[in-house]
């Protein structure tokens, strides 16, 4: 680390520990101030140049983390912008507003070596059907950075962060069991409706969620393949650092070494039923295989 690199991180942390000091009232009007002067501005903001989409459970929230300590990472106002999803009705000036300004980019290239990139990361975006044309049409020389976790891990993971955030109270098995029923139709009534916004897909989709090969085909009807980074969430959670590594390397951007590679809003609890495992293992075995020919890559999920 060279001394520009160690001035910044001295200056984020400071900046850090005054906005943790602030009483959250204070904290909400900087906010609502900023987004009204972000606003404002936005015509002289700019838009991301990468992407990570997905998956839901799988180390997004890390990995966007450890990327945004980088010297040249600009980041937006906040992780999970979800503009192509949830957002899109308030459309380009809005999400150009949460990025930086062309002048704090010239900035960050005038203090470090490399010629500056903004991202976000929004894993909702590989599971919606809307959203790979509409990234299309506004980002289409964007880069997509892809997690993807055994599916049964990702299943069980996303059932204890819906529990522990009041958005389920049937057993794993339960849900897993009412899954079906509960999706009955949601997909067409967003096909139909754009507006639409599907609280049991977005909740609920434990299973659905795991096959990924027909979501990373839709993406891959509309951006070349050198546009895609898939990594292993499994890699990510033993090695971070390599993952890290190359998702530089994917964005252009010289090494960089953190001084701690922290496990970010990680949820589990329990143990599963091994007889469930290898019943949603034996569903899911022939998605997986058929992502492996996709990758042309054995991810190796086995029970």
């Amino acid at each position: 680390m060279n001394a520009l690199e160690s001035a910044s991180d001295t200056a984020r942390s400071a900046a850090q520990a005054v906005w943790q000091r602030l009483p959250q009232p204070a904290r909400d009007a900087a906010k609502s101030a900023w987004a009204l002067y972000a606003g404002l501005t936005s015509r002289n903001r700019v838009l991301p140049g990468f992407l990570i989409i997905g998956t839901q459970r799988g180390g997004t929230t890390s990995l966007y983390n450890y990327l945004v300590q980088h010297p040249s990472v600009a980041h937006a106002l906040t992780k999970e912008l979800r503009f192509f999803d949830i957002n899109y009705a308030k459309g380009v000036d809005w999400y150009r507003s949460r990025f930086p300004s062309r002048g704090h980019l010239q900035r960050m290239k005038r203090a470090g070596s490399a010629d500056p990139v903004v991202g976000e990361a929004s894993p909702d975006y590989l599971f919606d059907p809307h959203v790979p044309n509409r990234v299309a049409e506004t980002l289409p020389d964007t880069k997509l950075i892809v997690l993807l976790r055994h599916p049964v891990d990702r299943a069980f993971s996303h059932y204890w962060h819906q529990v522990k955030r009041g958005h389920e109270r049937l057993t794993f098995d339960q849900a897993v069991a009412a899954e079906e029923g509960r999706l009955a139709g949601e997909l067409e009534r967003m096909l139909a409706d754009p507006a639409y916004v599907s609280y049991e897909r977005h909740h609920h989709s434990y299973v659905a969620r795991g096959m990924y090969v027909e979501q990373l085909e839709a993406w891959a009807k509309l951006f070349p393949r050198d546009r895609f980074l898939i990594e292993q969430s499994e890699d990510l959670f033993a090695d971070p650092s390599s993952v890290f590594k190359r998702t530089l390397r994917f964005l252009g951007l010289p090494d960089y070494d953190l001084p701690a590679y922290e496990t970010f809003n990680a949820f589990g609890s329990g143990r599963m039923d091994p007889d469930l495992r290898a019943r949603l293992a034996k569903l899911f075995q022939p998605h997986n295989e058929r992502l492996y020919e996709f990758l042309d890559r054995n991810l190796g999920w086995k029970d």
